[in-house]
């Protein structure tokens, strides 16, 4: 996305920054003092995801959330590193770069698994906050042919332009945010809109889609060395809440907290809702 293009008006701007760490351009924002909170976005969005839960968290902690390499407005170096294991890596370094020691992460959606798979490699273990983690591989044939054609699509030249042609507009952005049992009012979906209109954001996160593999996080979740807190929306249509509950059984330290009402962007429907957990939980957990 062109940065240039949309500074003016994008969310927290003034807190914007960006860092060359190769093999990326990251697009970074921060606000806040104290211990460190890393936030991470799912897929498909971007740091205004946090556009709401940011401040907040920002009265008591210093918060830093990013852009994920190809989406929004970092760039991406390196097209083969779009997977999880990469994407947590890459983050890794920029925070040893940055000397950037998180006291905690929290992750939404895929931004969850990218928490934990970070968390899993770090001694110590911060806790890690998932809010409607994406944890759950699709099951049966859907299993084996979402990622051959989620891979075929990021390989198809045009598909990008194609789908932001026939999305973009606003109303089709709402159909697509509702449909994950969530509602945003117009004045938030308009960042959505920007984001499937570019056709490298959807690039970006398409390449992210084609690479991804739960299986090797999956099947460390029962040695998993985070005290974890998951955080889920009963209306939530992308991720089912069962996802959650099942994995925190799996877990050594990890517990569920359901919120009613509320679809996968949660933190973005009621920021002030999504809070109080986080924060009962980050008082108990960092001293």
């Amino acid at each position: 996305m062109d940065w240039d293009k949309h500074s003016g008006h994008w969310p927290h701007a003034q807190h914007s920054k960006f860092i060359l760490c190769k093999p990326h351009r990251w697009h970074v924002q921060e606000m806040g003092e104290g211990p460190l909170l890393l936030l991470l976005h799912g897929a498909g969005g971007g740091v205004q995801s946090w556009r709401h839960l940011m401040p907040l968290l920002a009265k008591n902690y210093r918060v830093i959330a990013m852009d994920l390499p190809g989406q929004g407005f970092t760039k991406c170096g390196a097209q083969q590193r779009l997977g999880l294991i990469p994407i947590a890596q890459d983050i890794s370094k920029l925070c040893a770069d940055q000397e950037w020691v998180p006291a905690a992460i929290i992750g939404h959606s895929a931004g969850g698994a990218l928490a934990l798979q970070m968390a899993q490699d770090m001694t110590p273990a911060p806790p890690v906050i998932g809010i409607n983690a994406a944890l759950g591989n699709f099951k049966g044939l859907a299993g084996l042919l979402f990622p051959l054609i989620a891979k075929a699509l990021a390989m198809t030249p045009m598909v990008a332009r194609f789908f932001t042609a026939s999305t973009s507009r606003s109303g089709s952005i709402k159909r697509l945010i509702e449909g994950t049992g969530s509602t945003l009012p117009d004045e938030d979906l308009i960042w959505y809109q920007a984001l499937i209109g570019d056709a490298g954001h959807v690039d970006g996160t398409l390449g992210m889609m084609a690479q991804w593999n739960l299986d090797p996080l999956l099947r460390k979740l029962h040695q998993h060395p985070s005290e974890t807190l998951l955080i889920v929306g009963d209306r939530d249509k992308a991720v089912p809440p069962s996802t959650s509950l099942e994995c925190a059984g799996i877990m050594p330290a990890a517990e569920v907290v359901t919120l009613p009402e509320l679809g996968h962007l949660a933190h973005e429907e009621d920021a002030g809702t999504v809070l109080t957990p986080i924060l009962a939980f980050l008082q108990q957990k960092i001293r």
